[in-house]
């Protein structure tokens, strides 16, 4: 089972927030965003394989216990602590996360010491639409997001929302038409991931190439991982970050 006993535990400060972050690997950045209820194991084995792949990872640890196992217990104790915590939005549409600020800030510095295109994001379940956000920073080149699932797919609104203000999805939009382009992946019967490729699609056209896997799985990367997409996530960070 993996485990962070090689990586490096630091901390990031963005204004008046700090956040823990867990540091492995040599090469281009990548922040890897863990999924409800934390840094689990299994987002550890994920992210030890784009360490393996010659990148520089980074986990900020955003909520949980890191290292914790993904039981039904960490998930219910997790979200109950995500209701009441301001640096997230789980049900309003056309906003984006306040956290947001604090994940470009972590990008913006690990692009200015590791230099190249830019850093890789990537961002999964509850925090799927974070790298979308964290692309509005033009220090993010490689934008990925694994199966978005906020804000909850309640009513045809939420469904089809991006967690984006609309100056944010602005601003994405532009970048996609400047040539950033946008990974998405998830099963394609995951209802938690609502209508969002649709719009997706509808919004940056060809830059959003979508990934999707046959059933009603959900977490593509980790607990219900399926090895092409995960070959296709370090596929796209090597097109977008290894760029003369």
């Amino acid at each position: 089972m993996s485990d962070l006993t090689d990586w490096a535990r630091g901390s990031h400060t963005a204004g008046s927030t700090t956040h823990d972050t867990y540091r492995r690997g040599v090469g281009p950045g990548v922040i890897v965003v863990h999924e409800i209820p934390g840094i689990s194991p299994e987002v550890i084995a994920f992210a030890d394989e784009v360490v393996d792949r010659g990148f520089t990872v980074v986990m900020p640890h955003l909520f949980g216990r890191p290292g914790a196992p993904a039981t039904t217990g960490e998930v219910l104790r997790t979200i109950g602590g995500l209701c009441i915590n301001r640096e997230f939005t789980m049900l309003k549409a056309g906003v984006t996360a306040p956290v947001a600020d604090w994940l470009r800030s972590l990008a913006r510095t690990l692009h200015a010491e590791l230099g190249g295109p830019g850093v890789g994001a990537l961002g999964m379940c509850f925090t799927g639409g974070f790298a979308l956000a964290m692309m509005v920073d033009d220090s993010v080149a490689a934008p990925v997001v694994a199966q978005p699932s906020l804000p909850a797919a309640v009513g045809r609104r939420r469904a089809a929302d991006l967690g984006l203000s609309p100056a944010d999805r602005e601003t994405v939009r532009d970048r996609a038409a400047h040539g950033c382009a946008v990974l998405g992946v998830r099963y394609r019967d995951d209802p938690a991931t609502g209508t969002r490729f649709d719009t997706l699609t509808s919004e940056l056209g060809d830059r959003f190439i979508r990934v999707e896997l046959e059933g009603k799985g959900h977490a593509t990367l980790t607990a219900h991982r399926q090895q092409v997409a995960v070959d296709r996530v370090l596929d796209f960070f090597d097109e977008r970050l290894r760029r003369a």
